[in-house]
């Protein structure tokens, strides 16, 4: 125990001697893909020998139907390419033996397979994924929105319901931004760098590791470090998911949809200021967005849009959001 124990300090103390010298963020971005790369490409090895296992599919007009699939290699979306195109198409998740189960998730044993759409009769988990997503693809953008001189650390993941009208992905930028002020024109610039990431179709590809490749993961990533070892003390088998899109890594507390195109209409709505943190000014950016399958006419969007630029309020254990500090000054064009 006591071993243990040390292990987790020098880990913890050698990430942080990491994070405090942060290479270019493309080279950053290599770095993670590498380190992603490297350990998908070594967990698909322990399936050395191509093995059968066979996938007994539910849903409406699938129950009988069983499927002889490779054990290791396939995925639900694999099955899904057995069935329809409109299966391959609306499904976002699927349920394998009962658990959520992401879509390009790769399947190790006989089991019963449910694909999951928007438009079930119960869309809970699936409407939970698209906004737990949609937050993941803002938090995609605002990484590379800004110059290389500034810095951007995204904070550990924000969980809010659908009907809080927003999604929400918490961020500290550079000091050097403390006193900028979004525009209406920045905001567009980040839609449109998130509509830029939705045409381009890229799929999340998911990954669970063990903690000290995650940590290997974001070594220059100061506030993922500690979300780390948190998500590992809380799940039961001490794993962390990893997911890529495109060449982007991330850290999810939960599952994520299948792919960007699943996103139809999306606009980031509001960057709040959240006040000081332990990381520096906190800011919460916000975006609204609408599924593939299902679309507003603009009235009601721009309803939904007025809704969605009010600050959502979210309780952190680690710090309450403070009043926002005054702004004298903004720099559009100095920081994206």
């Amino acid at each position: 125990m006591v071993t243990r124990k040390v292990c987790q300090f020098l880990q913890r103390r050698c990430a942080s001697a990491a994070a405090t010298v942060r290479p270019p963020p493309a080279e950053m971005l290599s770095q993670r893909n590498a380190v992603f790369s490297r350990e998908q490409a070594r967990q698909r090895a322990l399936y050395p020998r191509i093995e059968k296992i066979e996938v007994s599919m539910h849903g409406p007009g699938l129950d009988g139907t069983l499927l002889i699939m490779n054990k290791g290699m396939s995925t639900p979306l694999s099955c899904a390419r057995h069935l329809t195109e409109y299966h391959v198409n609306n499904s976002v998740l699927a349920l394998v033996d009962g658990e959520l189960w992401p879509l390009h998730r790769p399947l190790t044993h006989s089991c019963s397979l449910s694909l999951l759409t928007f438009k079930d009769n119960d869309p809970t988990v699936v409407n939970e994924a698209y906004w737990r997503s949609c937050a993941a693809l803002l938090g995609q953008v605002l990484e590379t929105a800004f110059k290389d001189e500034f810095n951007v650390d995204l904070l550990s993941t924000v969980e809010v319901p659908v009907t809080s009208g927003a999604f929400c992905c918490d961020v500290v930028l550079d000091p050097q931004l403390d006193s900028w002020t979004p525009s209406e024109e920045s905001l567009r610039s980040l839609t449109k760098g998130a509509q830029q990431l939705i045409l381009k179709d890229l799929a999340w590809e998911p990954l669970e590791v063990v903690p000290s490749v995650a940590l290997e993961v974001f070594s220059h990533h100061r506030c993922k470090q500690e979300e780390i070892e948190q998500k590992a003390a809380e799940s039961p088998k001490g794993t962390v998911m990893l997911y890529r899109c495109g060449d982007h890594v991330l850290l999810s507390g939960g599952p994520l949809v299948a792919r960007t195109g699943l996103c139809l209409q999306y606009e980031v709505t509001a960057l709040h200021s959240l006040g000081q943190g332990p990381w520096g000014l906190h800011r919460r950016a916000q975006g609204l967005s609408l599924p593939l399958q299902l679309q507003a006419h603009h009235t009601v969007w721009r309803k939904l849009r007025q809704r969605a630029e009010k600050l959502v309020e979210v309780s952190r254990p680690e710090a309450a959001p403070a009043s926002p500090p005054d702004s004298t000054s903004s720099q559009p064009a100095t920081a994206l």
